[in-house]
């Protein structure tokens, strides 16, 4: 009910192409728009609609496929590799029958098919060499036959078409046709195909695919259903427990494999970060227990981001990896702004303890404030409103929760660990002091 549109191409492109799995007459593709507004779960129905259609046609394979704007691999993807064929489809097909056995996964693929059925001729070149022929040329007379030459050109208009001459109807020809096809036209003894090759009837791969210049077989799948980590947790169980044939090796890649280096990029950044605010923080107050002090808060924050992500049953990926980054440099602020305000406070000559119940009264209304707006500037983004929101929405959930605690648990956990730690001490310049500076040279 929510297709906005949908047209079909049947039969794209032809045998030739780089890609013969995925081209020729046999195949066609249905593209579909969903109407303005419609979210995953209007995507998964719609899918699960034409899976039903799908799955009652016999002999059909399929694939569904999202535009990509950053990844063109499939969610989930098992790597085989190997150099012999025959070993190598039947490791692919362990394990892609045990991921159809599992309910986690979709529309499993594999790219060791059976290509269309061809005519192999398999040169004896001791034989041919024995009979004064060479190999080489042996080929090229076949291929004429075969193919054709173009002998000329028909002009038609604007357009020229070429004029093919061949001895063999590639159409209609049978193999025994192919075997009686004279190598040495015009020579004393005329020599057939089949008396200086091995001319057979096979089925060839569609496709060789490599990987690093071997060859390989990639299993793919899409998830059906929960998040790609646990999926990739299944997928690692079922490939450890494959008993693979000899000469071959299996590994996990597609975007399972980009989401494992996102996620060690952005951990890496994200320490970067926190030691960047820590050099800034340094400098400007002149101590190395203060900025501890202040980072501090950045555990409390992630604390706050994971509550908020498992609140709303939302799966930790590398936007939300962003949105705790950008917590690193957001409640760190609100820190800074207390510790500051309590060093002023002694250094105007108050008590520790006097000084942090003075900044905490002073600073409670301009830490509530910030943080309010940043709340409330993200709230739109967390409640998925516009287009292509759900995307973004992991990002602000984080950065939410993470505001959200550390708002409240910065004036109390922040004032007591200052109070424990800060060994820094200021000289005295209230009244009192100077009073009994004074005093203390007449009682001598």
């Amino acid at each position: 009910g929510n297709v906005a549109l949908a047209y079909s191409v049947a039969g794209t492109g032809n045998r030739l192409d780089a890609n013969p799995v995925d081209a020729g007459e046999n195949t066609g593709r249905v593209s579909i728009t969903l109407q303005k507004g419609a979210r995953r779960a209007d995507e998964e129905q719609a899918m699960d609609g034409m899976r039903t259609s799908l799955d009652d046609l016999p002999g059909v394979q399929y694939r569904f496929s999202r535009p990509a704007l950053f990844s063109m691999s499939t969610p989930l993807e098992v790597v085989v590799s190997g150099y012999d064929l025959d070993r190598l489809q039947a490791a692919a097909e362990q394990v892609r029958a045990k991921m159809l056995a599992d309910p986690r996964f979709s529309d499993v693929k594999t790219t060791v098919e059976a290509g269309n059925p061809e005519i192999q001729i398999v040169f004896d070149q001791e034989r041919a060499a024995q009979l004064g022929l060479v190999v080489r040329d042996i080929a090229d007379r076949l291929v004429s036959s075969v193919r054709g030459d173009v002998a000329t050109r028909y002009k038609l208009r604007d357009k020229q078409i070429d004029v093919l001459v061949r001895s063999v109807d590639n159409r209609a020809a049978s193999i025994e046709e192919v075997r009686n096809l004279i190598v040495n036209p015009g020579a004393e003894h005329p020599v057939t195909l089949s008396a200086v090759a091995d001319v057979r009837l096979a089925v060839g791969p569609a496709e060789v695919r490599r990987i690093g210049q071997e060859r390989v077989a990639v299993v793919s799948a899409n998830l059906a259903g929960g998040d790609l980590g646990s999926a990739v947790a299944a997928l690692q169980q079922i490939v450890a427990s494959t008993q693979l044939p000899v000469g071959t090796v299996a590994f996990l890649s597609g975007q399972s494999e980009e989401m494992t280096d996102s996620f060690r990029s952005l951990q890496f950044v994200l320490l970067l970060a926190i030691f960047l605010v820590y050099l800034v923080m340094a400098s400007q107050f002149e101590s190395l227990i203060h900025p501890f002090v202040i980072l501090l808060t950045i555990p409390l924050a992630v604390i706050g981001a994971v509550w908020a992500l498992w609140l709303t049953n939302t799966t930790l990926n590398v936007v939300a990896y962003i949105g705790l980054i950008m917590l690193a440099g957001i409640v760190v602020n609100q820190s800074i702004v207390l510790i500051d305000a309590v060093n002023q406070a002694r250094e105007r000559g108050m008590t520790k303890a006097e000084a942090i119940v003075e900044a905490g009264r002073l600073r409670l209304r301009p830490i509530l404030i910030t943080k309010l707006t940043t709340i409330l500037g993200l709230l739109p983004m967390a409640l998925g409103l516009g287009e292509g929101a759900e995307v973004r929405a992991p990002m602000a959930i984080t950065v939410i929760g993470g505001v959200l605690l550390t708002t409240f648990l910065t004036l109390l956990v922040i004032p007591v660990v200052y109070s424990v730690l800060d060994r820094k001490v200021y000289p005295a310049h209230d009244a009192a002091g100077v009073a009994a500076a004074a005093v203390q040279p007449a009682t001598s």
